[in-house]
């Protein structure tokens, strides 16, 4: 049992609310439900009241609460990073070193490089060495905000490595402050002893896999790496609909190299968010959009990777809802900077502030189907909490690429102070 606190917050200069239990679509994204000098009571690690500090403290004795005077702050929902693969063995810093010399991702990949280059090393890492590289990565997104992350498997590609990589995520979110929410992805890539048996490995997946993460309850979701020369169409379709029928819900990597019709799958299954986006088609958008599918962008890969950013501009004004998160990933993101992902989705994407706020709270949440109990200020929820160094959320963006973080609550109690 984790441990959860009774806390007032008092004072804000803005109480970010973000308000809802849903994404938030298209124009929506921009309501973030802003109470001036407001206040939140938390009692036992749930939010129990919310409204301006005159009407809080009347109701409420600050003798019986730790007490945080938020005077000249803003204080915003715990940020959601609702895209991840923060277990992982080794690092590729000398493919970054390629790609700064102009090699492409698939370049990289076609050399030994890329996916299969962090399998070699997380199937050689002990589990005792995973939990320990991952708890610092998790530290980490904690000073920068974060309460609840998303991980994905993936860079095992064997039923033992999956299930190693799965169980140090069970163990992390037994022992750690944050929020984990687990993916299982053993379709990231083909591995080595699978070259030119695509189909026997989708066999694998399928039938040796997919069953055995669902005996161990040890995955909420399935995602799959949709893309040319990965995964196609039709092989992520039996996949996903594999995981469907052993009770997982589903995400897509979709569209990021090239335009595939990952986006379209997305809709057609109605998987609960579709991640990259960068090719997607006007089409597929539509249909996301109209299915309730999230579109999650990951600005900093694309960043990393000197490739074109998806179009958030386009996706909002055409009624998507849009949720940001980081990729932490060894290879073609080694970063978790929100900072740096709040500034390439606003002066690079066409996003403003108070859509990148919503884009990292409530629709974060809503990508990991978590918005009923997280992403937003709301009574009911959980006590998750950011406050910045300065008066509003607009220093977000502004503040460019610094972390302006200064308290993070999780569950009603202190758990990060910068």
């Amino acid at each position: 049992m984790k441990t959860r606190g009774n806390m007032i917050i008092k004072n804000a200069s803005e109480l970010v609310t973000c308000s809802g239990s849903k994404a938030k679509f298209g124009k929506e994204m921009r309501e973030l439900g802003i109470i001036k000098d407001g206040a939140v009571v938390v009692e036992d690690g749930i939010i129990k009241a919310v409204g301006t500090t005159e009407e809080i403290l009347k109701k409420y004795k600050e003798d019986n609460y730790e007490v945080i005077d938020a005077k000249g702050k803003a204080v915003l929902p715990g940020f959601v990073d609702s895209h991840t693969h923060f277990v992982f063995g080794g690092y590729r810093q000398e493919e970054f070193s390629w790609r700064l010399n102009g090699e492409s991702y698939m370049e990289i990949m076609n050399k030994g490089g890329g996916i299969v280059n962090s399998v070699r090393a997380t199937r050689e890492a002990s589990k005792e060495e995973l939990i320990s590289s991952a708890e610092d990565r998790l530290n980490s997104m904690l000073s920068f905000g974060v309460t609840t992350v998303e991980g994905k498997s993936g860079y095992g590609l064997d039923l033992e490595t999956e299930l190693k990589q799965l169980e140090v995520m069970h163990y992390l979110q037994k022992t750690h402050v944050m929020d984990i929410i687990t993916t299982f992805m053993g379709a990231h890539a083909t591995p080595g002893e699978y070259k030119d048996k695509k189909e026997e490995f989708v066999n694998v997946i399928c039938e040796e896999m997919l069953p055995e993460v669902a005996k161990g309850n040890l995955a909420e979701f399935c995602d799959v790496f949709c893309e040319k020369g990965v995964f196609s169409v039709e092989e992520s379709r039996r996949i996903l609909l594999k995981a469907r029928e052993l009770g997982m819900k589903l995400k897509i990597h979709a569209d990021e190299i090239v335009q595939l019709g990952g986006a379209e799958l997305a809709a057609e299954l109605g998987t609960i968010s579709a991640d990259h986006l960068l090719h997607a088609s006007d089409n597929g958008l539509k249909e996301m959009a109209n299915k309730g599918v999230v579109s999650t962008l990951l600005p900093t890969t694309a960043f990393c990777l000197k490739e074109p950013f998806a179009r958030a501009r386009y996706m909002i004004d055409n009624g998507s809802a849009v949720a940001l998160a980081t990729d932490f990933n060894p290879g073609s993101g080694f970063t978790n900077s929100i900072p740096l992902m709040i500034a390439l989705a606003t002066i690079y994407m066409g996003m403003n502030a108070e859509e990148a706020v919503t884009a990292i709270t409530i629709n974060g949440a809503a990508a990991l189907d978590k918005a009923d109990s997280v992403g937003s200020i709301d009574v009911g929820k959980k006590g998750d909490i950011v406050m910045l160094k300065y008066p509003s959320y607009k220093f977000l963006p502004y503040h460019t690429g610094v972390n302006i973080v200064e308290k993070v609550i999780k569950n009603g109690i202190l758990v990060h102070q910068n």
